[in-house]
């Protein structure tokens, strides 16, 4: 049986889900917990704690733990443990949360994962992830040693999820929002199939900016109102755990009108006094009116970034039939009563806000032919052709992947049939038969769908003499089919104007453009480049939106080389023609050749930040 996994890779908590069978699992952690907080500690020993434990030790011990390293994916931001002299990459960080998370799974289903050429790992990145960010995700999932990777974004996730539920038809939004990241997404969905209308969001808003607003607004000045003269290391000292105080008093306000934020003597570190050597502790009630007091512009802003997306859609809120809520900080009530009421659209709440990303990676990894090099999504079309089969040319044509609860089989005869030949169609699992019916060219049968994953049928060819001939199909149920996923950023390729002339940009995939995505081009060699020259012609790519590529973010560079060539050259404003293809994981191949010469040169983009030499 193939196992398919999505891991939700999370700012504040990460988890990892399979799909086999047309059922999800949660994998649970050591604490038997479906969230695993992505935070790493290490102590002078060099013993290392990842997950709940790390996350525990981290307000006592801030200088041993790291945490919130994703929204430095993709930069040369170091994340360091001072109290242990230990720097690591936002990338290293990111691969220890996944091999923890890959440790849940048993030996024999990671081993699976390594080796069997039809399973893979779907680990899900913001839409506002760029190019870089993107890179950097793949780097920490090929030092966590995973296997076949595709990355998907997680609205898109998210709406896997969404249509797995009852009567999930019609027109959404998906506010997802997280630890660190607010994405939205619109999504039309008709009999299963999903077409994503459009992407929004915000890069830096999240549960960790609620806590920030807590901490800077309410415990910074009752500290400073309670005691007298606070030491001057105070500060550096209490925030870690006054912020991890101030979560969890945030938390518990998801299911009670009032908390409090609570810090004992002792839970404080190295017992800090101040200056009348009195104990310093922290015990805080806070409620719904202040905490939304202080959220209130936050949550304005998420609004705002969902009218936007709507507009993007050419929508309004009267075309939307509901609002699905995911990530940790939609757990309370008020933002979620909140947001429906100014957006005027009626929230929807069946699902865990806290799995539904990484449920909804496991089934868009079982859609994916991790077979084929470009991780394409496999043909929702099947054909059997048996050999032979009673001396008839016969094909079987069939809907290979559907999510309808049924699928039409249709029979291609080619050449005269014999009078008296028949056909019948029937469920391996459910008993279930057409009875016989005359075979002839054209024929359709419906055929029930009982379950979602695979489902066996078996079709027997009877002739006038009671010959048979049998053969299987096989035809899954999918939660859902997307259509399109819309490319979150554009890109383009930096080119001269003229021979000689300024760069300009030329656009490959604008942003909204569905993916995935080919196209091909010729642009003009700006300079000549001799055989074993150690020059180049480059051919790089931005993304963003300006048309002054100076003012857009690099992402990557194609180099032919001098040394790249034999004994050939290739002259200035020789023809170059590309092959361009940006697939829905947002990996980008490109393909450079050199006409009147015969050279030719492939590398996939997604690069590092010092691009691919």
């Amino acid at each position: 049986m193939k196992s398919y996994i999505g891991i939700d890779l999370g700012t504040t908590n990460s988890v990892i889900c399979s799909y086999e069978d047309g059922r999800t699992r949660i994998w649970k952690s050591p604490e038997q917990n479906d969230v695993t907080p992505s935070a790493i500690y290490i102590n002078k020993r060099g013993n290392k704690f990842v997950g709940k434990r790390a996350y525990n030790l981290a307000p006592k011990e801030p200088r041993h733990v790291a945490m919130l390293f994703k929204r430095f994916m993709g930069t040369s931001t170091p994340i360091t443990l001072p109290a242990v002299d230990i720097t690591m990459t936002p990338e290293e960080c990111s691969s220890e949360i996944l091999r923890t998370l890959l440790g849940y799974l048993p030996e024999e289903l990671r081993e699976a994962l390594r080796n069997d050429p039809e399973m893979g790992t779907v680990i899900t990145v913001p839409a506002a992830f760029n190019q870089m960010q993107k890179t950097a995700t793949m780097q920490a999932a090929e030092q966590a040693g995973i296997g076949k990777v595709a990355l998907i974004q997680e609205p898109v996730a998210a709406v896997m999820r969404v249509m797995k539920a009852p009567n999930a038809d019609g027109t959404f939004l998906v506010y997802d929002l997280g630890g660190g990241t607010l994405d939205i997404t619109l999504a039309e969905s008709v009999g299963g199939h999903v077409n994503i209308l459009a992407l929004g969001g915000i890069a830096m808003c999240g549960g960790r900016d609620f806590d920030r607003l807590l901490v800077s607004n309410v415990v910074k000045p009752w500290l400073r109102k309670t005691f007298v003269d606070l030491p001057d290391n105070w500060s550096d000292d209490l925030l870690p755990v006054a912020t991890w105080a101030a979560e969890q008093a945030k938390i518990e306000l998801s299911s009670r009108e009032e908390a409090t934020i609570n810090l004992s003597e002792e839970e404080v570190p190295r017992r800090i006094r101040d200056q009348l050597n009195q104990d310093i502790y922290i015990h805080i009630k806070i409620d719904w009116n202040i905490l939304n007091k202080l959220i209130q512009e936050k949550v304005d802003e998420s609004i705002e970034a969902a009218r936007k997306t709507l507009d993007k859609a050419g929508l309004s809120p009267h075309d939307v039939d509901r609002i699905v809520f995911i990530g940790g900080p939609t757990h309370y009530k008020p933002l979620r009563d909140r947001v429906s009421f100014e957006l005027g659209i009626a929230a929807s709440t069946e699902m865990n806000p806290m799995t539904a990303v990484a449920e909804g990676a496991a089934l868009f990894a079982e859609s994916i032919d991790w077979g084929s090099e470009n991780r394409s999504q496999k043909s929702s079309r099947g054909t059997l052709k048996p050999a032979a089969a009673l001396k008839l040319n016969l094909n079987f044509n069939y809907n290979a992947r559907t999510p309808s609860e049924k699928a039409k089989i249709t029979i291609q005869a080619e050449g005269k049939v014999m009078p008296g030949t028949e056909c019948q169609v029937e469920s391996l699992e459910t008993g279930w038969k057409s009875g016989l019916f005359p075979l002839k060219h054209g024929e359709t049968i419906d055929v029930p769908l009982v379950k979602d994953g695979e489902n066996e049928f078996k079709v027997s060819v009877f002739d006038d003499f009671r010959g048979i001939s049998t053969h299987k199909i096989v035809i899954t149920r999918t939660a859902a089919t997307v259509d399109a996923i819309p490319a979150s950023h554009s890109i383009g390729l930096v080119v001269l104007e003229k021979l000689g002339g300024s760069e300009v940009m030329e656009w490959l995939v604008r942003e909204g453009d569905h993916l995935p995505k080919k196209l091909s081009g010729t642009v003009k060699a700006g300079e000549s480049l001799k055989a074993g020259s150690t020059s180049s012609l480059n051919f790089k790519l931005v993304e963003d939106e300006s048309d002054a590529p100076q003012d857009n973010r690099f992402i990557g560079v194609l180099k032919i080389k001098g040394t790249d060539l034999d004994d050939e050259a290739i002259p200035a404003g020789a023809d170059l023609d590309y092959d361009f293809e940006m697939r829905d994981s947002g990996e980008i191949v490109l393909k450079v050749s050199v006409p009147s010469i015969g050279f030719c040169s492939e590398k996939k983009l997604l690069l590092s930040q010092r691009g691919t030499d």
